[in-house]
């Protein structure tokens, strides 16, 4: 199983090489499967494709993780993803919009707003009003990323008026910014806070159940490895992943 995140720079300048769907004989003999997933799902895809291998003899899962909209902007110019697997379905119907869903997306596991801070706290945030707070080194994901937009639907729910310093492209580059100090705060999901253990201080708040993000998966259209894209979306829908997922803090899909 490979993981990277790829720099979107570097894949435009290789997309006109690529055709959609990235399904490849190694030079072993091996079957790669490429799965673009949300920055989010970073550890547990990593675990599931890992389980994936183990019960698929000769194939290797290479993950791509970045920002949703990042990803499903590069599929939609010819990245060559078999999977994708996105954090919101917004990002999801832009794929369906696009005529590049090779089926119909399947909801996998929910998630939830929480605030991370550096272990110690400095700036004593306790609340989700507390990030209104003029002064304070507060980082979120940009709007058009599902954490950006979940954060954005909560503030507006509250009535808060958020002045973020910095606005990131997934939300691991939000946890990044906390957990080196850059940042007073960050809004990230209960999984990022729960994956990040000691190096974050976790603050939940009671709104959070107000704006849950619904994750759905879907193999991509013209994809070489179609049949085992499906074997792998359902292996995340099935009793191993669904407890992977489970036991990182992720809900189930209602």
């Amino acid at each position: 199983m490979k993981s990277k995140f790829a720099p979107a720079a570097a894949l435009a300048l290789t997309l006109p090489l690529v055709a959609c769907g990235g399904g490849d004989e190694g030079a072993d003999g091996s079957t790669t499967l490429t799965v673009y997933a949300a920055a989010s799902l970073t550890s547990t895809f990593e675990q599931i494709a890992d389980e994936f291998e183990a019960e698929h003899d000769g194939v290797e899962v290479e993950l791509d993780f970045g920002g949703s909209s990042d990803l499903v902007t590069q599929i939609q110019e010819g990245a060559p993803a078999d999977v994708f697997a996105s954090a919101d379905t917004a990002n999801m119907d832009k794929l369906v919009d696009a005529d590049l869903a090779g089926a119909d997306p399947q909801d996998f596991a929910t998630n939830v707003l929480e605030i991370a801070t550096p272990p110690d706290n400095p700036a004593g945030v306790q609340d989700f009003q507390d990030l209104g707070e003029r002064g304070l080194q507060l980082v979120v994901c940009a709007p058009e990323v599902p954490c950006g937009a979940a954060t954005a639907t909560m503030a507006d729910d509250l009535g808060v008026t958020l002045h973020p310093v910095s606005e990131e492209q997934s939300v691991t580059d939000v946890l990044a910014k906390v957990t080196s100090g850059e940042a007073d705060a960050g809004v990230v999901y209960v999984t990022d806070v729960t994956a990040a253990g000691d190096a974050v201080h976790g603050v939940e708040f009671p709104e959070s159940g107000k704006v849950v993000n619904t994750y759905p998966i879907a193999p991509v259209d013209g994809s070489d490895e179609s049949d085992l894209a499906s074997d792998f979306i359902e292996f995340v829908l099935g009793d191993t992943g669904q407890q992977v997922l489970q036991d990182a803090g992720f809900g189930g899909a209602a």
